[in-house]
């Protein structure tokens, strides 16, 4: 310490800051003169600090007074400090600095491992700002709980914190073990936490959005979450087209977002808008440069921050078929602790979204406008603090556009960072800053949407005309160009970025934090039904038509009975008995695959985002076998009660005719239903999952092996089809080959041709049956497996 520093440290009535460099605490360091430098500069600064806290530059702040108080500026009027000085996440510029008020805590540095807290004290003017609770605590010879719970030692109040969270004991050899009790998990140093963990002297723990740091033996809450930045440096995206030419959809674009600012992407098409705020958002990969979220790597942490992001695609997040208030509940069962006051959430929600009113009605029955409110409280449920919407605006009309801008403004009002694609510019002003993109990804403005006219030089017109301006690619290269070299560039995004490093993590990305199979699996099992029962004639055609249509067959066979053998030899019996096993056959086909062509591709962007929090595949499609299995067992009750009913039961020594009817008609339903699955997940829209069904159903009636006799190559098909199997288990259960006469022989020894000859495909035995069956499975089994690994596919990480 110097002479100049112990001269500063001294007890009056003067305003004075406390420095605390993770637990080592510089106190009283006295502000008497109208301007002092803070830093670890012997020339210069008259507050100066150790020469080992590297995180404080040589000229880290200047404190100029003003009246009784202080503004703070960072770095000197030359140069900003290597780390940045920030108020809950928002940088102070060399230029702008920010007023000081009694009780005040500043930031130096961003990483929670070795950042400073400046504390602000003025003694002469005590009420002007309520100081910062005291938020630590000792660890020394106790336990200590940590989570949402009031009686938890350490009270951490979020929505995606668990009530008992985790805990921190001593193993008896000085050494502090976390134990993980959570649905959300703990990450210690950036890694997830698998049960337990040894904490180390200055581990970083991150439970929801707070970030705690052990200091010796006392856990402190560095931060508390609710302010969020992101910090893009010189982003560049390439792909490349239709002839392999690398196209660029983002060019090499900066950009500082701070906390509780209101953000609109604008531009024209294929400017680059969406790339740009997906990439912001970490789920785009980035040819060059970076994202960050206060100072750590986004992408690199994306499982650590994906419950703390908030993301509205285009497309509607919410099933059409649910009440809002059932949306909200299903949703926040998925996305937070078990053991949260979910009715509690949910009425926060819907007033968030001043929706209360519209909680029992159907969302079918809502206008588009509060659709996207729905679809806004669906991502509130977790309270995040950065927002990213894409064209939330669409399609609404005037006066609903306004009011959507207006619910957003109130979100960033109240703390959140809010970042949204528009092409709708009349209620533009209510952001606080707009980047104007141009073809090619070009950055062309960043800043107020009050000084963009100005900018662009449009004295006359609306914001409109900016548009028209940019059409050319000329002059969106010249505009480009001109923005990066001009003074909105320095005042807008130099003075405000904070990272000056783009080192890449030298450690493995974090995991995700794996959720409860069988909570989902019942959570999604339940709303599945739920959604089916709410289509109750959709529910009725599918139910009904294969029972309607196989009793028809009685109307066209009249009073023949296709399933027994008769006294007499008939060489027609057998065909009549395959065509009507084959309608049993086509049946199930049909009514299984339409019941399950679109089931994946309707919902296919509520699934991407469910997905992208921490929706488990495994449950996802576990759920939809329970309820297209479920479906499958309603049917095969029906079917078999019309055949039963319509048709005289054949006598067989394998297994009972009824038993043996409902395993067969249950796995074709089934299979049939898991392919149309299949199918759901492959195809890209509805209309895709419609053209495909006679794209399926023709191969299958065409190869069962009933309307033509499979020889060579059409042999080894058939064996891909359902029906040929379908077919098969039905006809050796009812002996078809048995039906077949023996052959009537002419005078000069030859047979008269039958129409059927009995074959292999229907023998009567155990083993034959087995195989149709066991061959059903099979296929079941590969199309589950496919559509698994089709959506595994689609997974961003």
């Amino acid at each position: 310490m110097t002479s100049k520093q112990t001269q500063t440290i001294i007890s009056t009535n003067n305003p004075y800051i406390v420095l605390n460099n993770q637990g080592r605490i510089l106190h009283r360091l006295e502000l008497k003169a109208n301007q002092h430098i803070l830093g670890r500069d012997p020339q210069q600064a008259d507050l100066r600090v150790p020469d080992d806290w590297q995180v404080i530059s040589r000229c880290q702040a200047c404190l100029r007074k003003v009246g009784d108080d202080y503004q703070i500026y960072d770095g000197d009027s030359n140069q900003p400090s290597r780390n940045g000085l920030f108020i809950k996440h928002t940088r102070i510029t060399p230029t702008e600095g920010y007023a000081l008020k009694n009780g005040m805590e500043l930031q130096i540095g961003q990483n929670p491992e070795n950042m400073v807290i400046l504390t602000y004290f003025n003694p002469s003017n005590p009420q002007t700002f309520a100081p910062p609770t005291q938020r630590f605590i000792s660890l020394k010879n106790k336990s200590v709980m940590l989570g949402r719970d009031s009686n938890a030692n350490l009270q951490l109040d979020a929505h995606t914190v668990s009530r008992r969270h985790a805990t921190i004991d001593s193993d008896g050899r000085g050494r502090y073990i976390l134990q993980d009790h959570s649905t959300n998990g703990v990450f210690v140093n950036g890694q997830r936490v698998n049960s337990s963990a040894v904490l180390s002297t200055g581990a970083r723990i991150l439970i929801g959005p707070y970030t705690l740091i052990l200091q010796g033996d006392e856990l402190t809450i560095a931060d508390l979450g609710e302010h969020i930045r992101l910090d893009a440096y010189n982003l560049v995206r390439e792909v490349k087209d239709k002839n392999n030419k690398k196209r660029r959809l983002l060019n090499d674009i900066s950009l500082p977002i701070q906390p509780g600012q209101f953000i609109a992407l604008v531009g024209g098409s294929g400017a680059g808008k969406s790339t740009l705020m997906r990439t912001l958002l970490g789920i785009d990969p980035t040819t060059e440069g970076l994202v960050y979220l206060n100072g750590e790597h986004l992408r690199a942490n994306f499982n650590i921050y994906r419950t703390q992001i908030g993301y509205v695609p285009q497309d509607d997040i919410i099933h059409k078929e649910l009440k809002v208030g059932e949306v909200l509940a299903y949703a926040a069962k998925l996305r937070l602790p078990p053991d949260i006051n979910i009715e509690e959430v949910v009425e926060r929600t819907l007033q968030q979204i001043e929706m209360s009113h519209r909680r029992d009605v159907l969302v079918s029955q809502l206008s588009g406008g509060q659709r996207k409110r729905v679809s806004i409280g669906v991502e509130l449920l977790a309270d995040p603090k950065l927002f990213f919407l894409d064209e939330p605006t669409s399609g609404l009309d005037p006066g609903l556009d306004k009011k959507m801008m207006e619910l957003l403004r109130k979100l960033a009002n109240q703390g959140r960072t809010v970042i949204l694609v528009t092409h709708a510019t009349s209620n533009i002003t209510l952001c606080d800053r707009i980047v104007f993109l141009g073809q090619g990804g070009r950055l062309c403005y960043f800043g107020p949407p009050q000084e963009a006219m100005n900018f662009f030089g449009i004295t006359q017109g609306d914001f409109a005309d900016i548009y028209n301006k940019l059409e050319n690619e000329q002059n969106v290269v010249t505009e480009a160009e001109k923005f990066t070299k001009s003074d909105y560039y320095q005042r807008y995004i130099t003075n405000h970025l904070s990272i000056r490093s783009q080192q890449l993590p030298t450690t493995a990305p974090p995991q995700q934090i794996p959720r409860s199979f069988l909570q989902q699996l019942i959570l999604l099992t339940q709303r599945g039904f739920q959604l089916i029962q709410r289509d109750p004639i959709n529910l009725g055609l599918s139910l009904l038509t294969a029972p309607i249509g196989i009793s028809l067959i009685t109307l066209a066979i009249k009073d023949k009975n296709p399933l027994i053998l008769g006294t007499e030899p008939d060489p027609t019996l057998a065909p009549l008995a395959l065509r009507v096993l084959f309608v049993f056959t086509c049946a199930s086909i049909w009514v299984g695959l339409s019941s399950s062509l679109q089931e994946i591709v309707k919902e296919a962007a509520i699934y991407l985002r469910e997905r992208l929090v921490n929706l488990g595949l495994f449950a996802y499609l576990g759920a939809k076998g329970a309820i297209l299995g479920g479906l499958a067992l309603i049917q095969t009750i029906l079917i078999a009660i019309v055949i039963l009913i319509g048709f005289k039961s054949p006598s067989t020594d394998l297994i009972s005719w009824s038993l043996g009817l409902g395993i067969t008609t249950f796995l074709t339903l089934f299979t049939c239903m898991s392919l149309g699955l299949m199918v759901s997940a492959i195809v890209k829209n509805a209309s895709q999952a419609n053209s495909a069904l006679p794209l399926l159903l023709l191969p299958q009636i065409i190869f069962s092996g009933v309307l033509f006799k499979m020889e060579g190559i059409g042999s080894k098909i058939s064996w891909l089809m359902l029906s040929r199997w379908s077919v098969g288990a039905y006809g050796t259960l009812v002996n078809v080959n048995a039906m077949v006469p023996q052959p009537t022989k002419l005078p000069d020894g030859s047979t008269i041709p039958l129409p059927f000859e009995a074959t292999p495909v229907y023998e009567h035995s155990w083993g034959n049956l087995g195989l149709n069956w066991g061959i059903l499975l099979l296929h079941l089994a590969v199309y589950f497996t496919v559509t698994w690994v089709v959506q595994k596919r689609k997974d961003i990480f």
